[in-house]
């Protein structure tokens, strides 16, 4: 039936009178929630504060503000050591199991890597042709002792390596 409405409005219905959906009728089950132990608990991460605002005509000199991407891209690093067992003049961080590449957590001033350019916060990327991307550490750290020469293929990534420290802080089993 088709109603002008101008001519004749449809019935109107009480508003005192609610009426529900019946489920059963339709042939849809109800939605159940699950019990409380069947939920999954998600840790949800700490909130970051956004960077600090800086004016346009200042981030040119601003030491946090950098539009040179120069620095973020691969590089690659020879080091050279006379037997397996030297030192190569860094430590690592990260790996696999944390969730994260690979990182350069300290370099010893004055040895070959420190002249050659590593520096704290690099993500190594491939050893001697073999990828860092996704591998644990204890992995990481047998491959590059059982090289003389060494090849590293590395990018700055402070970011990732910022989250990287916060892994292996809130995990105290990896330390």
């Amino acid at each position: 039936m088709q109603y002008d409405s101008y001519r004749q409005q449809p019935p109107r219905y009480p508003t005192d009178q609610t009426y529900s959906y019946d489920a059963e009728y339709r042939g849809r089950q109800e939605y159940q929630p699950p019990p409380q132990e069947q939920l999954p608990v998600v840790q949800l991460p700490a909130y970051e504060l956004p960077p600090e605002f800086v004016p346009r005509s200042e981030r040119r000199f601003h030491p946090e503000y950098s539009t040179d991407l120069q620095n973020f891209r691969n590089r690659t690093i020879h080091l050279q050591r006379n037997k397996p067992a030297d030192q190569l003049g860094f430590n690592v961080r990260g790996g696999a199991e944390h969730k994260c590449g690979i990182f350069i957590s300290k370099v010893t001033p004055r040895t070959d890597a420190h002249k050659a350019g590593l520096q704290e916060g690099d993500q190594i990327l491939f050893v001697n042709g073999e990828s860092f991307l996704h591998i644990d550490q204890h992995e990481a750290v047998r491959i590059l002792k059982k090289w003389v020469n060494v090849e590293l293929i590395v990018k700055y990534f402070p970011y990732a390596y910022d989250k990287s420290f916060d892994k292996c802080k809130s995990n105290p089993a990896s330390s």
